[in-house]
């Protein structure tokens, strides 16, 4: 339903959001404010404020914020129309009237609610009656106490096509359809849908049964089963269990994520009641959301095979552009062929705790998962790595938190070639003396100092630089590449250590701002190259023009690494007179051939 913002405005003004919070919070005056410990994470010391002038809360903790509407929805779990009716109610103001099509979207989800209830209702009888001892039996082997059964609502579908139909047939078929109860084929009668399975019911924020998950009893597929999108469920956007989770999860201060239905009940009778399930799909931006209210950084807890490692990556990388400073993830794997259930059966809550206590942080395991994804024997292969770590932190959308995973990935990947001291610890081996950025200390062997020294193709170097003055945009995301470039020709380099200067100083990466940088030194904009590059032209697609200066980019670098290679091999195969020195030079100058002719493919003939 949607409320004009000037009842909205006026039921806010009417509103003392003290009055609503000290309901569930003991508040203490503070000057014109009131302070309590935070009743959304654990803390000993009050950080949460409350300030009826400015009518919000917030908690300098959690980051948790919102006005007396959004306490009653966060705080409470209530939909939004419940607490605009509650408060309204207090305020002595009536509720607009809704429009027609709304009222009616309210009306159906309360009539399946019913159905969905009934039908958990039926479950849970049918688990304690005649058809349910193959259920119990397997609740029994699982471990599953009666307290939990009854905890989390759990029953019994029959083995048989018509029972739940005819049990709820007061409601008639329509919504039964519509609930997802049953199936409606097109050529057939419709028929009940889960049928000799065990019965988890999916409940919403409230605590109301909205969906099922089906586990089926003995062998056959789908394994599990779970109910279709309905008005009332939309798997990509609840989270099983949530409507008890957090409450546990604001006092434990965490959240836990898990794979599926039975996790989570293992870890629920284990003692850790903070866990939650996506519901047959990856973990989406919605679910995200969802967890982030109730912590910063939420713990994905996958199964150690490939499925549940790829399931992992998969999260990290779709949480890439949501990332803030308050808003991360972190990772546990289980041991391979183990789920919760088994690590807590075999030693208990304490079992699991320590292996919480191994979580790796989301830039750690994309490191690992990027670094351990291929061999890096070739300068081809670990410019492929540095090129995928680039292109997750590009995902960021944050660009201070962007710049800080590229760094760290950037520190990690130095170290990893064994180059980590001789680069420093700013900004990939940059580091700032003077007022301007000056570069690291050259590489350490001969061959290396030798490309050092000589720079690679002028040309190519103009046109790159004449690109990133045309569309400093680019400069975000290539930046560190940039400027770890040997560049021999003294005018080029001082051109573009003003641009990375520039990038690392955040200053103004506008065009015309470019222009000003440069121009202070006397430097102006780099030479029109000769090349027909499509970023050196100032009409060009900027979309195309930064593609191409991203992949002009990473063919040069890659050059200077295999030049470097290059010239060691030489060295080697003329000390050596062997076959393998001879391979290896051989290998390299078809690399080279390789790089050349990648860039020439992006020039273009006008």
């Amino acid at each position: 339903m949607s409320l004009p913002p000037s009842f909205l405005d006026e039921l806010r003004a009417r509103t003392r959001v003290s009055a609503v919070v000290g309901q569930d919070v003991k508040l203490i005056k503070a000057g014109k404010e009131y302070k309590a410990c935070c009743p959304f994470h654990s803390e000993k010391t009050p950080s949460f404020y409350v300030n009826d002038e400015k009518g919000f809360y917030h908690c300098f903790g959690c980051s948790a914020h919102g006005d007396a509407i959004g306490y009653l929805v966060d705080g409470r779990g209530m939909a939004f129309m419940d607490a605009v009716k509650e408060l309204a109610a207090k305020a002595g103001m009536e509720v607009p009237a809704p429009d027609p099509q709304a009222k009616e979207r309210a009306e159906r989800r309360a009539c399946l609610i019913d159905v969905t209830e009934a039908a958990a209702d039926w479950f849970r009888e049918q688990l304690d009656g005649i058809d349910g001892g193959a259920a119990r039996n397997y609740c029994q082997g699982r471990g599953l106490s009666r307290a939990t059964l009854d905890k989390f609502g759990i029953g019994y579908a029959p083995d048989a096509k018509g029972k739940l139909k005819k049990a709820l047939d007061r409601f008639g078929v329509p919504k039964l359809i519509e609930s997802g109860m049953l199936t409606a084929p097109e050529d057939r009668e419709p028929y009940d849908r889960f049928r000799g399975r065990l019965m988890i019911p999916i409940r919403d924020p409230r605590g109301r049964t909205v969906a099922f998950g089906g586990r089926i009893i003995g062998d056959g597929e789908p394994k599990y089963l779970n109910s279709p999108d309905t008005p009332l469920f939309d798997k990509g956007r609840q989270l099983y269990n949530l409507d008890l989770a957090q409450q546990a999860a604001r006092k434990a201060d965490r959240i836990i994520v898990v794979e599926g239905y039975m996790d989570v009940i293992a870890l629920d009778a284990a003692g850790i009641g903070e866990a939650v399930a996506p519901l047959g799909t990856a973990v989406t931006e919605a679910q995200l959301q969802l967890l982030w209210r109730l912590s910063e950084t939420p713990i994905l807890c996958f199964d150690g095979d490939a499925a549940g490692q790829k399931a992992a990556i998969r999260a990290a990388e779709r949480a890439l552009p949501l990332l803030g400073p308050q808003r991360s993830l972190s990772f546990v794997t289980l041991p391979e062929g183990q789920d919760p259930d088994d690590v807590v059966k075999a030693g208990g809550k304490a079992a699991f705790e320590a292996v919480l206590e191994k979580a790796e942080p989301l830039v750690e395991r994309l490191w690992r998962h990027e670094r351990d994804a291929s061999p890096l024997n070739t300068p081809e292969e670990r410019a492929g790595l540095k090129q995928r770590l680039f292109q997750h932190a590009k995902a960021i959308e944050d660009q201070g938190l962007a710049q800080l995973y590229r760094e760290e990935w950037l520190k990690r990947f130095d170290a990893l070639l064994g180059r980590g001291q001789q680069r420093g610890q700013a900004r990939g081996g940059w580091q700032k003396r003077g007022g301007k950025w000056t570069p690291p200390p050259p590489p350490a062997s001969a061959a290396a100092r030798d490309i050092a020294r000589t720079g690679i193709g002028g040309p190519q170097v103009a046109a790159l630089l004449r690109g990133y003055a045309l569309f400093p945009a680019a400069l975000k995301d290539d930046v560190e590449t940039l400027a770890e470039l040997p560049i021999s020709d003294p005018l080029l380099a001082r051109t573009r250590d003003k641009l990375v200067d520039a990038a690392f100083s955040s200053e103004s990466l506008d065009r015309d701002g470019i222009a000003t940088i440069l121009a202070s030194d006397g430097l102006g904009a780099p030479s029109k190259s000769l090349l027909g590059f499509s970023f050196t032209r100032a009409g060009a697609d900027e979309m195309q023009a930064r593609q191409d200066l991203g992949a002009a980019l990473g063919a040069i670098a890659a050059a200077a690494e295999v030049e470097t290679a290059l010239n060691e091999a030489t060295t080697r195969f003329e000390a050596e007179l062997s076959d393998e020195a001879f391979a290896e030079q051989q290998r390299l100058l078809t690399a080279k051939n390789e790089i050349n002719e990648r860039l020439a493919s992006l020039s273009e003939s006008d």
